[in-house]
């Protein structure tokens, strides 16, 4: 069994069951798992909302990050999903986890997963503020 169980960018609202019953094995004796919502500050400004946009190439770049993370570290599987589009204080844009027989692998490769796909994969985030300005946030 491939040890990249799910790794998928999404317009849909991202599902935390999903990611959990996807890496679920009777081997696993730990499974970490991220969730990265929408808050509505940063930076000392509110944030009203935010729209992600993927470059044609995320996925792949997501998929080849996963699986660095799947060789690098001793772990049973890997999940990873993104949300682009528009989305609302509060909404979830991003699940990463791992599993392994023990927590610390799964620990360390779900930290290692949700940094590299943060500063590898062209996914970025336009926010508008409460105040009417707005920042892109990831841009080359």
């Amino acid at each position: 069994m491939t040890q990249i169980r799910l790794c998928e960018i999404r317009e849909t609202p991202l599902d935390v069951a999903e990611v959990v019953a996807s890496l679920d094995d009777d081997t696993t004796g730990g499974l970490t798992l991220f969730v990265g919502r929408v808050r509505d500050h940063d930076g000392g400004k509110s944030v009203d909302g935010l729209d992600y946009t993927a470059h044609p190439t995320a996925l792949d770049r997501m998929r080849e990050v996963c699986e660095r993370v799947a060789a690098e570290y001793d772990v049973h599987g890997v999940a990873a999903v993104h949300r682009v589009g528009t989305l609302a204080i509060g909404d979830v844009a991003v699940i990463v986890a791992t599993t392994g027989a023990h927590r610390g692998e799964a620990f360390d490769a779900s930290r290692a997963l949700i940094d590299t796909l943060k500063d590898e994969v062209p996914i970025w985030k336009h926010q508008r503020f409460g105040d009417g300005s707005e920042e892109w946030v990831g841009t080359p």
